[in-house]
């Protein structure tokens, strides 16, 4: 889209008009930055003075905040989440494909439905199902008998295991690698005998997943990822994890295997997360999170110390190394004390 006129962006985001119409609009950015013939907003009142420079052509905002505004506005109840509708309706990425390439490797048995893409040097193999209007971009390769559901996009060198299914409108970004075997291995008197992942990997609808993230085929069982999850780049999801419908994980998290975590979740990036038990809907994690006991309780939830001035520090570290031996000092104390009363 080159450009759209105000008033049609304002009957499309169900704001309210204030100021001309015909304004062309032809893209987003922030107050800072904003030009003649781009649409900026304001989500914090505090930032409200900033208004008198902004040189958008238009600013969406609440009404609390219209009369610190000069120019064009579109009034609504939540900028931000505004902002997140007018940036889809101004989107200027390409798709991952389009058409069929010649170069893309595809077996006669695959089932692909209507307006289907396949970029350069993909390799769908047989018995896989794509609905209508899914996009894979070049260098990807879909296994046999996976089914992905319409409208669903992949990226650049998505890898997709066999028996693999993904619902409708998910957004993979490239690298990411689904269904590769979880690690699953017997000890036999010191040597590891891997046991044979025959599970799948079950994915909803309206799932995004980041760049080179990973997320393993479940043992037995599957490993399954609820609707409207959004996962970050560079996570790891081991066999048969469990994630509920609109849960968001952040950058860099990993979940060890049979590990279930509710619905409307959120797990700040970096933290690690334990096994085999579950973490109940509606919990937050908060960065850099060590989850090593089940969560049954609603709320937020931190761990690990915050960063502080290297000296701080050392001074920090040599009270915990202590902790145990002040402990057992504490502990005589009060027995003493007790005595003594």
């Amino acid at each position: 889209m080159s450009s759209i006129r105000l008033a049609d962006l304002a009957q499309q985001l169900d704001a309210e008009l204030h100021g001309d119409g015909d304004i062309a609009i032809s893209g987003i950015a922030s107050m800072q930055s904003a030009k003649t013939g781009q649409i900026t907003f304001l989500a914090n009142s505090r930032y409200r003075e900033q208004l008198a420079q902004c040189q958008a052509s238009a600013v969406v905002l609440t009404e609390a905040d219209l009369e610190w505004c000069n120019t064009a506005a579109l009034v609504v109840k939540n900028p931000y989440l505004t902002y997140a509708r007018m940036a889809q309706i101004l989107d200027t990425t390409p798709q991952p494909a389009q058409n069929i390439a010649p170069s893309a490797v595809i077996d006669p048995s695959a089932k692909l439905g209507a307006n289907v893409s396949v970029g350069a040097n993909a390799v769908i193999e047989s018995g896989v199902e794509l609905g209508d209007n899914v996009i894979i971009g070049a260098g990807c390769f879909i296994g046999k008998r996976t089914r992905i559901g319409r409208g669903t996009r992949l990226w650049a060198n998505v890898t997709i295991y066999h028996e693999i299914e993904i619902g409708q409108d998910c957004l993979i970004q490239s690298g990411t690698v689904i269904g590769a075997d979880g690690f699953g291995y017997a000890n036999d008197r010191g040597n590891w005998v891997k046991i044979p992942q025959l599970g799948a990997v079950i994915i909803g609808d309206r799932v995004e997943i980041g760049a080179c993230t990973t997320i393993d085929r479940g043992a037995l069982d599957n490993t399954l990822i609820g609707n409207g999850v959004i996962i970050d780049n560079q996570c790891q999801i081991a066999h048969n994890v469990v994630i509920g419908d609109n849960t968001a994980v952040a950058g860099g998290v990993i979940m060890a295997g049979s590990l279930r975590i509710g619905r409307y979740c959120m797990i700040g990036g970096a933290s690690v997360i334990n096994g085999h038990m579950e973490i109940c809907d509606k919990v937050t994690v908060t960065g850099m999170g060590m989850v090593m006991r089940p969560i049954t309780e609603p709320g937020v939830y931190s761990s690990g110390i915050p960063l502080q001035p290297n000296k701080t520090w050392r001074k920090t570290a040599a009270l915990v190394m202590n902790i145990d031996d002040m402990s057992k000092r504490l502990k005589a104390i009060e027995r003493k004390v007790g005595k003594d009363d």
